[in-house]
């Protein structure tokens, strides 16, 4: 089915708008994403999201609503509930933050008093905005001290450096998780310091969730975390939006609870936690586990096409989704002008500064890619390291525009011999 007859009322009515969004699919459909926090959601989600849960306001949650007409929305909010409960092995979820942003937001206010000291991870060493950069209004609210990586070459975190900033900062929530970060955390390291000094742990796992509730990496529950945040797209593979999490604590719950409605947002969007169901009942069938597992092995096979051409990865590797490599050092090549060109050949990822990035975060030294949405079309390890192969070339060929031509032409051959899904779970 074309998109014209799939959008038929935004044809007749709007035909500037039906426009862009046939330019949008015919772009996703020719190119290849290796942005690490975008993916592809299945038919139904899609549904659910244009589905009428669009028109209802419903200020409150399950059985303690503040209007009327609430019989459907508090069964699809429990029912959300229940499954990413069950998906995380956890007692409490928050499935109302819009995005993940406002979850890390919600969780602090919730949990914290204004002037509290957080002990979260540096940006520039993979952390995220919302862990205490300064541009950002929450650092207005609390005072945040940061960590790092003891060698970037490696990934090892600090972990004596942050457990004697914790002793000196004495900090009442310990944070952890990443936005360009490859390795795997010691999450009972952690759970030890933050006891040390009487902190909440919370672990920011907006870009490994896919992978934990696949179980194809450690959960931080397994080790006494007390909360969790994440996305609910990238590699969960739902629509866009935030979710919180608590191990087994009501009190912190319902903190929680009060902090999001009405502390931070209003009403939820409920068309948006209707698909946010249907992608926790995609991500509880067995195939989840399957994809999950080729994620991790296909950005393996990226990860050794990197090494072994010489291009540096920062952490040395990856043991998730992504990899972050510095393409200026390696290959004289700016964040910039990789992002630029490999977009011309039909390859969607972003610039990211490295650790003590030389350059600045507007044309940093690195690239940030990743699997999750290749893997959602059916990429395995041989492709992706022939898409590897493909996105050194185009950077060391930059300013050839036949060498350019060619690749773009078997990045397009590849992308429609593994057309994205409608579907991802089996027929019965």
């Amino acid at each position: 089915m074309s998109t014209a007859q799939a959008i038929p009322f935004i044809q007749a009515q709007d035909p500037a708008v039906a426009e862009l969004i046939r330019g949008e699919e015919q772009r996703e459909a020719d190119g290849l994403e290796l942005i690490p926090s975008e993916n592809y959601i299945s038919k139904a989600t899609h549904e659910a999201l244009g589905s009428c849960f669009t028109n209802k306001y419903s200020e409150g949650y399950p059985g303690k609503r503040y209007y009327g007409g609430q019989q459907y929305t508090d069964k699809l909010e429990q029912l959300c509930i229940d499954r990413a409960c069950k998906l995380f092995n956890c007692k409490y979820a928050n499935v109302q933050p819009h995005s993940g942003a406002p979850a890390n937001i919600g969780a602090y206010y919730g949990i914290l008093e204004a002037g509290d000291t957080i002990l979260g991870m540096d940006l520039s060493h993979g952390g995220h905005l919302t862990h205490g950069h300064p541009v950002t209004h929450v650092t207005k609210s609390f005072n945040f001290v940061r960590y790092k990586m003891k060698d970037p070459d490696t990934g090892e975190i600090d972990y004596e450096a942050l457990r004697e900033t914790a002793l000196k900062e004495k900090p009442k929530l310990i944070l952890c998780g990443f936005s360009a970060y490859s390795r795997e955390l010691d999450y009972q390291k952690f759970v030890d310091i933050a006891k040390e000094v009487g902190a909440y742990t919370m672990a920011d796992m907006a870009h490994i969730a896919g992978l934990i509730a696949g179980g194809a990496i450690k959960n931080p529950f397994d080790y006494g975390f007390d909360i969790i945040t994440t996305t609910t797209h990238k590699s969960l593979r739902g629509p866009r939006g935030g979710m919180i999490l608590v191990r087994d604590s009501e009190e912190l719950a319902k903190k929680i609870d009060k902090s999001i409605f009405p502390g931070l947002q209003g009403g939820p969007h409920m068309h948006a936690v209707a698909a946010r169901a249907v992608a926790f009942g995609e991500a509880l069938k067995p195939e989840f586990k399957d994809y999950c597992q080729q994620i991790l092995k296909n950005a393996k096979a990226m990860e050794k096409v990197f090494l072994d051409q010489g291009v540096r990865l920062l952490g040395g590797g990856t043991d998730n989704h992504l990899l972050l490599a510095d393409v200026y050092g390696s290959l004289g090549v700016t964040g910039q002008e990789a992002e630029n060109v490999l977009d011309e050949v039909g390859i969607t990822l972003n610039k990211n500064s490295i650790a003590d990035e030389p350059r600045t975060m507007f044309d940093p030294s690195g690239i940030r890619f990743g699997t999750p949405a290749i893997t959602t079309r059916g990429f395995t390890e041989a492709d992706c390291a022939r898409v590897a192969e493909l996105m050194i070339e185009a950077m060391k060929n930059k300013d050839d525009q036949a060498v350019k031509d060619r690749i773009r032409a078997e990045i397009k051959d590849m992308a429609h011999a593994h057309p994205i899904p409608d579907s991802f779970v089996k027929a019965s």
